[in-house]
């Protein structure tokens, strides 16, 4: 079992930046892949980026691609999406997500099998 606990979610103007970081629970990943979605009040879950523990290969939606970046830390355990220049239309609850029995790369809610419980990110205009 793996426990993921998002945290850095808030209020920024549009322009601003967040950083958001996923904590997951103490293990050492021989293979995963984890990832960020968000969803919107009225949408579905989407995908944002996705990061292969081990590698560090990384997957982008096209709608943060230059604005977002996923990054790990293995020592820590920690799982990162730093955003930038932020829209309103960015506003959502944000969560990671991951699967510990491979390393490849996916844009479906589906191949997750573990979920945080999310972190509203607010941006105003």
């Amino acid at each position: 079992q793996v426990q993921l606990v998002e945290s850095g979610g808030g209020l920024v103007q549009a322009g601003g930046s967040l950083r958001l970081s996923c904590a997951a629970s103490s293990r050492t990943f021989v293979s995963a892949v984890m990832g960020w979605f968000r969803q919107a009040p009225g949408k579905e879950r989407e995908f944002l980026a996705a990061i292969s523990w081990i590698s560090s290969i990384t997957s982008y939606a096209d709608s943060v691609k230059g604005r977002f970046t996923i990054s790990r830390d293995k020592a820590t355990n920690t799982l990162s999406l730093q955003m930038t220049s932020l829209k309103p239309e960015d506003t959502a609850v944000y969560y990671c997500a991951a699967r510990t029995d491979t390393a490849q790369l996916r844009t479906t809610t589906s191949w997750y099998n573990y979920w945080g419980q999310g972190t509203q990110v607010t941006v105003s205009s």
